[in-house]
């Protein structure tokens, strides 16, 4: 199995995992009492694995984003001079036009 696809997988399976700890945070402190909404209707579990499935393909998204962006190779300019550059020093242009008669 290629490497990217290990990784993607890897990733997926990290996003869901956290898409189940948030869902069950949520629940556990009754956010917008959505517990008791889930516990009380015969269907609750419906919302619960909505809920759970849509988290999970965000964070995995995200996850694998981050993951993926982190490899990339840091541009920032190494070494160089320290000094400053004077930017507020007038520049002599001289003048190529003749005068109007």
């Amino acid at each position: 199995m290629p490497k990217l696809v290990k990784l993607y997988i890897r990733q997926a399976l990290i996003g869901f995992a956290l898409s189940g700890l948030f869902v069950a945070l949520l629940l556990w402190q009754n956010v917008g009492n959505l517990w008791h909404l889930v516990s009380t209707s015969d269907i609750g579990w419906i919302a619960v694995v909505m809920l759970f499935m849509g988290h999970g393909i965000v964070f995995a998204g995200v996850q694998f984003a981050i993951s993926i962006m982190r490899m990339g190779e840091d541009d920032s300019p190494k070494g160089g001079k320290r000094a400053p550059v004077a930017t507020r020093v007038p520049a002599r242009i001289g003048a190529t036009a003749r005068p109007r008669q």
